[in-house]
């Protein structure tokens, strides 16, 4: 009875499978539809690979059809590698040739596209590599999707790799990091302390100014630091960027630090790389027009020289995942500073320190309720958890604005019993304080916020756009014409401040475009 029934159920099942005709594919005769005519690769640097990108592949017909090939136009020499539908390609020509690809009727099917890490040596005289994807019929020309991608040759610095297999690092207390020392007479590079505009640099590690040496960024130099990446400078060392106004938005003379991913989805991502860190003992710092994106902390400082200020003038800082400065016992001088969005703070200036900010625009609306705009305190806490104070020698503002999504948008917090405290000033400022709740009405230390003719108590700055990091402020500004004069006497921009009418924050006030 029970190989009866078996019987049974595999006649039927054959039966059933005969008089299916909803998989019986035919040949394709075109009417594809895409989800992009043209797939615009990110920017890739010779030697690295590109990011993934999806075409969707549309059968809106009633029919299933078996397409007859679809590849790459450049064929196996292309560039670019294809993966559809899971599918690695023919044997031979994986990633580039595809041979008898079916498509159900009113399905669709998934390309993933990328661009390979030889993609310069196609032709280096090149910017643009381009090439098509063919999707082949039975009736006519194949139908086609272009594929471009920018191509960038670039300086490469990373650790070296000896005979035996190992990598070089940097020592960083009791533990090793990877990173390298910069050369100066590196084989390929050349001179590793000089870091000009003729092409970018992409930094693989943590690049090392050791004792003694300078390391110098020349106007329009473009940096990018690779994931875990970033700049050490060590005891005795010293930065000086170089960087001067530009007079268009492509910032033709600005340094720029930032990742090493330049597509558009993450323009704007923090944290993708570590930062730039200015270590106790280093000395003689001078940063002019630097731009910092997406770092986990855009400027680490640490207890540097008191009698040598760290000079830091028209600089911009956006998107750190941490802070956009952190400085620690630091002494600091700022000027035209504008910092946009940190995961706990725009600017903090933590275990005392002195630090002096004119025209300056701190600004944090980091989507959550525990950031600040700007921080300030005078300890650490020890391995006890017990606050260790250390002095404030100075804390001084002049014409900045300090503001954000939150309700209080500064933070001032000193040690218990502590005489290191040398109480902030803030003069001619705008600051976000709403004090709903009293918690800083019996606080003395914030007693200037009642200071009409200094202090700005919230307001509206008038930001042109917030989430595009671009602080100008427009002619609503409550910021307009509240500030003193100062040896500031010219905007980020360039733009001249004349008094009376000097503008709080980096930037004069401009007539925002309709």
């Amino acid at each position: 009875m029970q190989k009866l029934l078996l019987l049974l159920l595999v006649t039927l099942s054959i039966s059933l499978t005969s008089c299916r005709k909803d998989f019986e594919f035919e040949p394709s005769t075109g009417g594809l539809e895409f989800s992009k005519d043209t797939v615009y690769l990110d920017t890739v640097f010779s030697n690295i690979g590109s990011s993934t990108y999806r075409l969707k592949v549309y059968n809106k017909s009633n029919n299933d059809i078996v397409i007859p090939k679809i590849q790459l136009r450049k064929g196996t020499s292309s560039k670019y590698r294809m993966m559809i539908d899971g599918m690695t390609g023919d044997t031979g020509a994986q990633g580039k040739i595809f041979s008898n690809v079916e498509l159900l009727a009113k399905d669709s099917l998934f390309i993933f596209i990328e661009v390979t890490s030889d993609v310069a040596s196609a032709n280096p005289t090149d910017f643009l590599y381009t090439d098509k994807i063919d999707f082949y019929n039975i009736t006519g020309s194949p139908q086609e999707v272009d594929l471009v991608t920018l191509i960038q040759d670039a300086y490469f610095l990373y650790p070296k790799r000896f005979s035996d297999g190992t990598t070089e690092t940097l020592p960083l207390g009791e533990e090793e990091i990877y990173g390298f020392f910069l050369d100066h007479n590196d084989p390929t590079n050349g001179d590793e302390y000089v870091w000009n505009n003729t092409k970018p640099y992409v930094i693989y590690g943590y690049a090392a100014v050791p004792n003694g040496e300078t390391l110098v960024v020349e106007k329009g130099a473009r940096i990018h630091f690779h994931d875990a990446s970033g700049l050490i400078v060590g005891n005795n060392a010293t930065l000086k960027v170089q960087g001067e106004a530009s007079t268009s938005a492509a910032l033709e003379n600005e340094v720029v630090f930032e990742g090493d991913r330049l597509e558009p989805n993450f323009s704007d991502t923090p944290g993708q790389w570590g930062t730039i860190w200015l270590t106790s003992g280093s000395k003689n710092h001078e940063i002019n027009h630097l731009t910092i994106k997406n770092a986990i902390v855009g400027l680490l400082i640490e207890n540097n020289d008191p009698s040598q200020a760290i000079s830091i003038k028209n600089t911009q800082i956006y998107n750190s995942s941490n802070m956009g400065i952190y400085a620690k016992t630091a002494t600091v001088k700022g000027e035209n500073i504008v910092i946009n969005y940190g995961g706990q703070a725009a600017l903090a200036c933590t275990i005392g320190g002195s630090y002096e900010f004119t025209h300056c625009t701190f600004n944090n609306n980091w989507p959550s309720s525990k950031q600040f705009a700007v921080l300030i305190n005078n300890y650490y806490k020890n391995a006890s958890d017990v606050q260790v104070p250390v002095n404030l020698v100075k804390a001084q503002f002049t014409n900045c604005i300090i503001f954000g999504g939150n309700q209080n948008e500064l933070a001032l917090s000193k040690a218990a019993n502590t005489a290191y405290w040398t109480t902030p000033v803030f003069t001619r400022c705008q600051i976000k304080c709403n004090n709903t709740n009293n918690s800083l009405t019996t606080n003395s230390d914030y007693d200037f916020l009642n200071d009409a003719t200094n202090i700005i108590k919230n307001g509206n700055p008038n930001f042109l756009n917030i989430e595009s990091n671009k602080l100008n402020i427009g002619n609503s500004s409550s910021a307009k014409g509240f500030g003193i004069t100062t040896p500031v006497t010219v905007d980020l921009l360039g733009t001249t401040r004349l008094s009376p009418g000097i503008d709080l924050g980096a930037y004069q006030h401009i007539i925002f475009p309709n």
